[in-house]
This record gives structure tokens, C-alpha cells and sequence, in this order.
């Protein structure tokens, strides 16, 4: 994936602290890199983004219906089926010129150049992973021409998987206030002194995309799986303009383990987790969740999931339409699987499905050059070029913020077999640097290090 970028002198500075002063300077570097995904406009080079898939919805009621027709803050968008070229034109409001505009598309046929208003914005190559992109410096107030100009990767190519859902189902463009929610990531664990009871971990990263200092409230509660209110918290943030702060809330949650998440059971139990906002005592941009109790870690070389090891029965299954890849799932479960590994990463709805049937799920980057794999020679196959580095880690990133905060996801995969070399050694480098718990796979690893299991 090729973005506009900005090349400059701190990116040099970074990389070389990163490859000599990686064990001293490790948290500066991990935070920076964080940054460098998430920060807002006017701080960030514009273009593809990485962050937990979210849609901003008006209301309580329609947030936690998943009613996206009435979110209030996302606008459709239905682009015609074409084998060359295609676009839509969007009227935006007035409101929105006033805020943070991103666009988010999936269930693109082919490779792709991203156009907004006549200015280039993004390339994307990587098709079958749905794409988030930062487009408030490219939009503006009443009609805007989005397009999209195809064209065939050829020898650059990673993969030959294409999307099987529906073309351009789930494109859409959606406003944040520039006081928001710019990315989260949430987890209800035991607690480390095994005590008897869970632990929410709830983090978020808020945004001021103003010039100037502003304060920014953020709320959120937890109902157990039967409707019974846990906790809820406020807390203000007053934040300098153009900046970012994370917001951490923490709590205990008792009867945790009378609620475990785990496949094997008929329902499996989610508890519901709201994140919200406050503004002039106005509560907006609500951001539904829902999240299992537990955690899979991963310890002396085994997944471990309460204290025990975890046996996995895999099989294959990739997203069509949500109807039938939910009965495929459910199907596959009577048959007593209870591991999916797609083939690469999927809609967000089919990690909800995981999650309310009790699946595990193995994610996994779209990467699938099995052709030469033997060859490691520098350059002698995709995997070892080190030109393509920043292409392998930008999927495996595409792959790891949109399904990390789901709780079927208990391992993740660089990609299908493709070789080995360099760019699966930094993919293997930044997955880790990120994931503290899960175990990152790698079959092609073949006993090299760059593989947990």
C-alpha cells in the first residue's frame, strides 16, 4: 500500500534509534509509532490510517441497535460497478467542515487509487482488508467527487485474494467531532492476583483537532450480560490544541467468572460497553461494544486461557454475505471446530459473529505469494526485499487494529505461506511490539525465530 507521505528528517532519526536503540529507547519508540498512526489532522501526513474500526452513532438507542441508517454521522456510499474507473458524488453538510471526515471502504474489486476532488489521496493494493482513510484536508462543504481509478498490481502484488462480499458493501464516509474519540482498546481480563473476580481495562486516545486548548469529556459504562448496570465514569481531559491524550478507565467486575467467554457453550456471554462523549452537558458520539471476559496469553510456548491450555481444532472459513457466513459458522461449530483461520482479514461483522458463538479466531494478513518461498537470496522473493518492507508491515497493521479489541481473537498470523526473510522479520518485530499477550505465527518460519508457535 503506497500513501502520501512526509518524508523527513525525524522519520530517519526514528528508524535509526529503532534498528541501534531498540531495548533503551523502546517505550519512546512504541509511543511515537502509536502517534505516528493515530494523530489528528494537521499532525499526521494524511491518507491511509490505522485504527480500531469505529462508527460514531447519535443515540444510545440506535447505538446499541447497530442502526447505521440513523447514526447521524455516516453518509453510504453506493459506487457503481465499473472494471476501470468508478466514483460517487456526496453533498456534506456544513456541520462536517467543522470536524475530523473519514472514509472508510471495503469490498473493493481490484486495486486501487483513492481520488478525492481531483487529488490523489492513497494507492491500496491490499484489497480484501477493509481501508480507513483521513480525508478532512481533501472534502469540503456541499458536493465532493470521491473516486476510485483501478489497476492491476501485477509483480507487485502480495496477494491474489480478492473480497468475496458483495462490491463495496460497507463503504462509507462518517464525521467525528474534532473533540473525540481518535482510537481505543478494551479488554474485561482476570485479575493478576487471581482474585475472584474480572478486570475492565478500558483505554482511549481523544483528540483536539482545534487550533487552541479545549477540554474534552469522556464517559462510558458496563452492563453485564444480563442488562445489569456495572459502572460508569466521566472523566475531562483539558487538552492543548493539535494533540492526543489517553484516557485510561479501570474497574472491578464482580461475577466475572460466572461469565467467561469461551466456545464449548451454547451462548456465549458478552457484556455490553459503552464509549460516549460529553459536550455543553450533551451526551454524542456514542461507540458500542461488546467483550468477552478473558484473556488468551501466551506462556512457555503454550496459549493458556484461565489457567489452561488451549487444544485448537482449525478450519478455514472466509466471509460472503453476513446471513450465510453466519450459518457457515454456526455449522462449523456443530461439527466441533472451534478455531477459524481466514485466509485474510475479514469484515468486522464476522468477528462478531465469532464472538457471540464462542469461535476462536487466528487472524491473519493478507499476504500470499507462495511462488519461490525456497529462495533466500536478498531480493529473491518478496518476503526478503527489503524495498516492500513498509508494504508487509502496513497489512499486518491493517490486520491487527481492527481486530484487536474482538475477544474471539486469540492468535495472529503474518500471512499465508510466502517464504521467509527481512520484511516477515519486521512484520514478526511490529506485531509484537504491540501485542503483549497473543502469540504471533507464522508458518513459513519454518524454526526460525519470528514465530511463537
Amino acid at each position: 500500500m503506497r500513501v502520501v507521505k512526509i518524508k523527513s528528517t525525524f522519520v530517519l532519526l526514528l528508524y535509526i534509534c529503532s534498528t541501534n536503540m531498540m531495548h533503551a529507547m523502546k517505550p519512546v519508540i512504541l509511543w511515537t509509532a502509536l502517534l505516528g498512526c493515530l494523530l489528528p489532522v494537521g499532525v499526521q501526513a494524511q491518507g491511509r490510517i490505522f485504527r480500531t474500526e469505529m462508527i460514531p452513532y447519535d443515540t444510545r438507542h440506535d447505538a446499541d441497535a447497530r442502526n447505521v441508517a440513523k447514526s447521524g454521522y455516516v453518509v453510504p456510499l453506493d459506487f457503481p460497478l465499473s472494471s476501470a474507473r468508478t466514483g460517487v458524488k456526496v453533498d456534506l453538510p456544513l456541520v462536517w467542515s467543522d470536524g475530523n471526515v473519514y472514509m472508510h471502504l471495503e469490498n473493493v474489486p481490484s486495486a486501487y487509487v483513492l481520488e478525492i476532488n481531483g487529488r490523489e489521496v492513497a494507492t491500496v493494493e491490499d484489497t480484501a482488508t477493509p481501508a480507513e482513510f483521513d480525508v478532512t484536508e481533501w472534502v469540503r462543504q456541499g458536493v465532493n467527487d470521491l473516486s476510485l481509478r483501478f489497476f492491476e498490481a501485477g509483480s507487485r502484488a502480495l496477494s491474489r485474494h480478492k473480497p468475496a462480499g458483495k462490491p463495496f458493501a460497507g463503504c462509507r464516509i462518517y464525521y467525528q467531532d474534532k473533540r473525540s474519540v481518535l482510537d481505543y482498546d478494551v479488554v474485561i481480563r482476570p485479575d493478576s492476583l487471581g482474585r475472584d473476580f474480572g478486570v475492565l481495562e478500558l483505554n482511549a486516545v481523544v483528540q483536539n483537532a482545534y487550533n487552541y486548548e479545549e477540554p474534552v469529556t469522556l464517559c462510558y459504562d458496563i452492563y453485564a450480560p444480563n442488562g445489569e448496570l456495572i459502572d460508569y465514569n466521566v472523566v475531562e481531559r483539558v487538552l492543548p490544541g493539535r494533540s492526543v491524550d489517553t484516557v485510561r478507565f479501570s474497574t472491578f467486575v464482580y461475577g466475572a467468572f460466572a461469565n467467561k467467554w469461551q466456545p464449548g457453550v451454547k451462548n456465549p456471554r458478552l457484556y455490553r460497553v459503552m464509549l460516549f462523549t460529553r459536550r455543553h452537558g450533551a451526551y454524542k458520539e456514542y461507540l458500542p461494544m461488546k467483550v468477552g471476559f478473558g484473556r488468551t496469553t501466551f506462556e512457555q510456548g503454550r496459549l493458556m486461557r484461565f489457567g489452561q491450555p488451549l487444544t485448537l481444532k482449525k478450519t478455514v472459513c472466509n466471509a460472503t454475505d453476513r446471513t450465510a457466513t453466519a450459518a457457515r459458522l454456526a455449522a462449523l461449530k456443530k461439527q466441533g471446530f472451534n478455531t477459524i483461520e481466514p485466509d485474510y482479514p475479514q469484515p468486522v461483522w464476522f468477528y462478531e459473529e465469532c464472538d457471540k458463538l464462542g469461535l476462536y479466531v487466528i487472524d491473519k494478513a493478507d499476504i500470499d505469494l507462495p511462488e519461490k518461498r525456497d529462495d533466500r537470496t536478498v531480493g529473491g522473493t518478496p518476503a526478503n526485499d527489503p524495498r516492500l518492507e513498509d508494504e508487509f508491515v502496513e497489512r499486518v497493521k491493517a490486520m491487527y487494529y481492527r481486530s484487536r479489541n474482538f475477544s474471539c481473537v486469540v492468535a495472529y498470523a503474518l500471512g499465508n505461506p510466502s517464504g521467509n526473510g527481512y520484511n516477515m522479520y519486521k512484520a514478526y518485530e511490529w506485531l509484537k511490539s504491540v501485542e503483549k499477550n497473543r502469540p504471533v505465527i507464522y508458518s513459513d518460519a519454518r524454526g526460525e525465530w519470528n514465530s511463537d508457535l
